[in-house]
C-alpha cells in the first residue's frame, strides 16, 4: 500500500465528524477572499505593483481571484479536497512572503496572522482530505 493510501485510510479513520466546520470554515474564508478581490482588485493590485511581478500584476490578480472562488467552492462542499488546497497553497505562500516583506512578521493591522492560520488549515486539511462528510468520501463509497 502506498504512502498516499495509508494517509488516507488513517485520515478517515481519526477524522471527528466536527472538523467539517473547520473545513467548511476555510473554504468560506477562501471563497469570500475571492468575491474580496473581485470587488476590490485595485488595492491587490497595489500590493503586487512593488514586488517582482508587477509587470503581469493584472493577470496574477484574475488567476487568484478564480484559484480562490474555486478552489473555496470546492472545498466546502469536498470534492477534490486535497487537489483544491494544493491550488491554494503556493497563493497563500507568496501572499505570506509578500506581506511579510512589505509590511514585517510584527506589523499591526495586516492580514499576515490571518493568512499564516489559513495557510496552516490548508496543511492539515492537505494531510486530512475532505473526511468522512465529503463529496470525497461519498464518490469513493458509491463508485459507479
Amino acid at each position: 500500500m502506498g504512502t498516499l493510501q495509508q494517509i488516507h485510510n488513517w485520515s478517515l479513520v481519526h477524522h471527528p465528524r466536527w472538523l467539517v466546520v473547520f473545513r467548511v470554515a476555510l473554504g468560506l474564508c477562501l471563497f469570500i477572499k475571492g468575491i474580496s478581490f473581485m470587488a476590490n482588485s485595485l488595492s491587490a493590485q497595489q500590493l503586487l505593483y512593488n514586488t517582482a511581478f508587477s509587470s503581469s500584476a493584472d493577470a496574477i490578480i484574475i488567476g487568484i481571484t478564480w484559484a480562490h472562488l474555486l478552489g473555496g467552492f470546492l472545498i466546502i462542499i469536498g470534492l477534490l479536497t486535497r487537489w483544491a488546497v494544493m491550488l491554494q497553497m503556493p497563493i497563500l505562500l507568496a501572499a505570506i512572503i509578500i506581506l511579510a516583506n512589505q509590511y514585517g512578521i510584527f506589523a499591526s493591522g495586516t492580514a499576515l496572522p490571518f493568512t499564516v492560520i489559513i495557510f496552516f488549515m490548508l496543511v492539515f486539511f492537505l494531510v486530512e482530505g475532505g473526511g468522512p462528510l465529503s463529496l470525497d468520501n461519498y464518490f469513493r463509497l458509491h463508485p459507479k
